[in-house]
């Protein structure tokens, strides 16, 4: 209700910019027919023109339109959307501000009634008897009705005045679909590279680091079950090193299943999965449902949230019990994760749920969460196979 009230920032602000609105239209569209004279300046300096107009609407109304890149000829459509805009925009203004400024002036003079001396016009040029009662109460009433209006007229016309700019200032539908599909296209490529760098650590990490640990884990076990005539110290020191090499190879195995398993490029999926429920420290039901393999990423993905949702259930839910379910309906992908947890679980409470929701993003794909407090809890999620 703030945007009816005489008294509120958005009603000054969108009277500040319909007021604004000739003056700045004026000199810009006089500055446009300058530039018209000499055709490239006409080309470079209407970029600069226009964002003068949209300063305006980031200022008094808060809303940004977004920029369209420098016409690289006199032929594109977007440099003569600009210039219609230009030479429209005085026109538009004048009615605009003339209308709020006289329906905001005859609300003010209007509750001011019972000021004659002060603020009324002569009788002469508003013969109106204000000493009548009647008279007077329904001045008082419409300049109170008129100032209740004002806000409302400034923004619609505030509002006419973006629709027209968003218009012509602003891309086409054209320019935008060129732009979300170049976008779409630069963030696949950006998805698909991250993939394949955590392929590419996780062979490095698998035929290098992985095999060394191994090597050296059992040198030490050969050396502690052999070497047992030397001192306490030594043995200990060599077992020690025994342990922890097997734990930092453990740690090590967990890091590369958790980058990339090989299973998942090598038999998919259902595989993948499989692995990832007989290593959960609680009962998971595994149901894999896929006629084709989706794409790499999509499947990096599936790996992902399953992983990261057994182990945010193992972690936090306190769980007996969990159930995982994933099929192929047509182009979707359809995964859902159960647990018999305590619930209360929300996607703003931990990275674990954020981190999922970022990825399901990355790919288009869409997130349920249902946690009511002492569970159960069911994750599901879409994603497109392609």
């Amino acid at each position: 209700m703030k945007a009816i009230r005489p008294w509120s920032a958005r009603a000054w602000l969108a009277t500040a910019h319909v007021m604004t609105g000739p003056p700045v239209g004026f000199v810009l569209a006089v500055l446009t027919l300058v530039l018209a004279v000499i055709p490239p300046a006409l080309r470079r300096g209407m970029p600069w023109l226009t964002r003068v107009q949209r300063s305006r609407f980031e200022a008094f109304l808060g809303v940004r339109i977004p920029p369209v890149p420098a016409a690289p000829s006199l032929r594109t459509s977007s440099l003569w959307r600009q210039i219609g805009y230009h030479l429209l925009s005085p026109l538009v203004g004048m009615v605009g501000a003339v209308m709020v400024a006289v329906v905001w002036g005859a609300g003010l003079v209007g509750v001011s009634a019972f000021l004659p001396p002060l603020i009324q016009p002569p009788p002469l040029v508003f013969p109106i008897d204000l000493r009548n009662p009647v008279v007077l109460t329904v001045y008082i009433v419409l300049g109170i009705l008129l100032l209740f209006l004002a806000p409302i007229l400034a923004r619609a016309m505030a509002m006419l005045d973006l629709s027209i700019a968003r218009t012509l200032l602003g891309p086409s539908h054209q320019e935008l679909g060129q732009r979300i599909e170049t976008l779409t296209e630069s963030r696949a490529g950006v998805i698909d590279a991250a993939d394949a760098e955590r392929r590419r650590i996780e062979r490095d990490l698998h035929d290098g680091a992985q095999q060394r640990l191994v090597s050296l884990a059992m040198n030490l076990g050969l050396a502690r079950a052999t070497l047992r005539d030397l001192p306490d110290p030594a043995r200990e020191a060599i077992e020690r090193a025994h342990e922890e090499s097997k734990q930092a190879l453990k740690e090590l195995r967990d890091l590369v299943r958790g980058l990339h398993p090989a299973v998942l490029n090598d038999q998919g999926l259902d595989a993948a999965l499989s692995g990832v429920a007989a290593r959960a420290p609680i009962p998971v039901r595994l149901r894999v449902d896929i006629e084709r393999r989706t794409t790499p990423t999509i499947e990096a993905v599936a790996f992902f949230i399953v992983s990261e949702a057994l182990t945010n259930i193992a972690k936090h839910a306190a769980a007996t019990k969990a159930e995982v379910t994933v099929r192929r309906e047509g182009d979707r992908l359809h995964l859902l994760v159960h647990d018999d947890g305590c619930g209360g679980a929300t996607l703003d409470g931990g990275t674990g749920l954020r981190g999922l929701g970022q990825r399901i993003d990355s790919v288009d794909g869409t997130l349920r969460l249902r946690s009511p407090l002492g569970g159960p809890t069911t994750i599901e999620v879409d994603l497109p196979c392609e």
